[in-house]
């Protein structure tokens, strides 16, 4: 049994793929999303037989509608956890995009349970002063 109580062999591991999105020197792309308390960044699950890179482009264009990413490169991983039995392997990108829009809305496409969500994003100023939900800010310092 382990400390938070979930035995070891009951964890369920969860990959991610998240992206900082970056507009010129100090802008951070973030949305504020239904069900989450904060600011967020695009991110989503890794589908199987996909490479954390390849599921970064695919969330920023099903989240964002964002396709022109340049200069991606891979950040950090961590595992981090929001439940007692689940862990979350958080794969981290930067990437950078010369887009002249200041705030758009974007229904979210794929095939994820937030198909059909409004996101409505903007470009935050770095450093950012507010916490991001689910501690998606966790590696703003690294950009």
């Amino acid at each position: 049994m382990s400390i938070d109580g979930a035995a070891a062999d009951d964890m369920t591991y969860v990959q991610k793929a998240c992206a900082y999105i970056t507009r010129g020197e100090r802008e951070l792309l973030a949305f504020e999303g239904p069900g989450h308390d904060g600011l967020q960044i695009p991110k989503g699950t890794i589908e199987a037989g996909e490479t954390p890179r390849e599921a970064v482009f695919r969330e920023v264009a099903e989240e964002s509608g964002l396709g022109a990413l340049a200069d991606t490169r891979h950040l950090a991983t961590d595992v981090w956890r929001r439940r007692p039995a689940r862990r979350y392997v958080r794969h981290f990108f930067h990437a950078t995009v010369h887009d002249p829009r200041d705030r758009w809305t974007h229904t979210v496409t794929g095939s994820g349970e937030e198909v059909g969500a409004e996101f409505e994003f903007s470009w935050v100023d770095l450093p950012a002063d507010e916490e991001f939900a689910l501690a998606l800010d966790d590696y703003v310092h690294l950009l």
